[in-house]
This record gives C-alpha cells, sequence and structure tokens, in this order.
C-alpha cells in the first residue's frame, strides 16, 4: 500500500478534530437542560455518536466537493492522490465500522451509502458492503447481497488507482460475492453466491456468471427496464 504522507493525516486530522468538536458542542447545547436524571451521559453519547457520523459524512463530501476523486492511476504527489488518500482515511478510521457492521438495518444504510455519495435507483438496497461510494452507480430494484463486497480501488503494491462500477436494473449479486473495479454488469443479470468478478469484466444484460473467477454460466431473457444511470 502506497504510504499516506503527513500533509494528508494533518487535513484528515484538522477534519475530524472539527467534526468530534462540533458534536461535542451540539450535544451538550441539546442535551444541557434536559431532565434525563441518570441517564443523561448515555442520552448525551447516543447523541454524540449519531451527530458524529452525520457531520463525518458532511465532512467528507465537502472535502470531495472542495478535491474531487479523479479515476485512473493516482500519481504520487499529485491533488488526484491527496483526494483519494484522504477519502481512504475516512473510510479506514471512521466509515469502515459503519459499512460492515449488521446492526444497521438495510434500509437505512441505503440512505447512509446515497448520503456518501452512490447513486442507487429506486428500491435498490446492499444488504453487503459499498467500499466506495462516490464512485458506485446502481439502477433501480438491485441488491448486492449478504456480506457481498462491491469496490472501486486498486491498491496492488505501489500501484493505486480509482476506477467506477456500474450495475444497472433489476440485478442480483449473490451474497459473499465480490464486485472488483472498472466492472460493469447489465440490466437483469446474476452474480452468483460467492463469485468474484474481476477487475474491467463486462458482464451483458441477462447474464449469469458464477465461479473464481467468475465466468459466464448462462443467459436468460429479461423485460424491458428502465436505462442504467449515466456516470
Amino acid at each position: 500500500m502506497r504510504k499516506i504522507t503527513p500533509p494528508q493525516i494533518a487535513c484528515f486530522t484538522l477534519l475530524c478534530v472539527a467534526v468530534v468538536a462540533l458534536a461535542s458542542a451540539v450535544s451538550w447545547l441539546l442535551l444541557r437542560d434536559a431532565p434525563l436524571g441518570r441517564f443523561s451521559s448515555l442520552a448525551m453519547l447516543m447523541v454524540f455518536v449519531v451527530l458524529f457520523y452525520v457531520l463525518a459524512i458532511c465532512a467528507n463530501r465537502l472535502f470531495l466537493w472542495a478535491v474531487p476523486l479523479q479515476t485512473g492511476p493516482q500519481a504520487m504527489g499529485t491533488r488526484a492522490e491527496f483526494a483519494a488518500q484522504v477519502n481512504i482515511l475516512f473510510y479506514l478510521m471512521i466509515f469502515n465500522g459503519l459499512v460492515r457492521t449488521h446492526f444497521v438495518p438495510v434500509p437505512l444504510m441505503r440512505i447512509v451509502y446515497l448520503a456518501l455519495g452512490a447513486r442507487l435507483g429506486r428500491d435498490t438496497y446492499a444488504a453487503g458492503a459499498l467500499l466506495d461510494p462516490p464512485l458506485t452507480t446502481m439502477g433501480e430494484r438491485t441488491i448486492i447481497g449478504h456480506d457481498a463486497v462491491v469496490f472501486a480501488h486498486v491498491i496492488e503494491g505501489d500501484r493505486f488507482e480509482l476506477f467506477t462500477v456500474r450495475i444497472g436494473n433489476d440485478v442480483t449479486v449473490g451474497a459473499h460475492a465480490v464486485v472488483m473495479p472498472d466492472v460493469v454488469i447489465g440490466d437483469g443479470a446474476i452474480v452468483s453466491v460467492g463469485a468474484v468478478v474481476t477487475k474491467g469484466t463486462r458482464i451483458g444484460p441477462g447474464e449469469v456468471w458464477g465461479g473464481v473467477p467468475a465466468r459466464l454460466i448462462s443467459r436468460r431473457a429479461i423485460s424491458a427496464t428502465v436505462p442504467l444511470p449515466s456516470a
């Protein structure tokens, strides 16, 4: 993995300190006069945790608005690499536990992923983990199965690249499957349980893929669907 530099750490730390300070202040202002008795500390902690995640998401989105992610190779020392590395710090230090927890209901995780920048069509849900929401686009009525993983980054030694992942309408990605960067999955396709869809794979509409690495197993007829959202 490429080294995360002191300026990148400093930027993340400043944003994190601001989030903690603001969440603490708002929690205290909201509950300082509440008649909660011995439950006041617990209530303040719960409010703080919720505010912390909400404000951390806002800070991450604001940062990416100012310094957008760029797809392709992330050349060392560039503005693009700076944005990508700070974004990785947000996920490693804050969002990873939230994305991978099984305590957050799937419908609520849809809201979290949308807040983190994923483009999700109507009635689309992820029971697995979307590790790069800003680079992930999914159509309508699509489901990511339990403990499946979709990610859009390549970290191989010193190689660091970002791509998009585009998944169409009415797609099923089975439990424990893995969808790697630069993958496009057409409408009505199925990725079988435990399959590993490798980098750069193109899965056509109605195709069924499975295995490690995933291969075409069969094709099925599909009805007309809404076009895949634009990237």
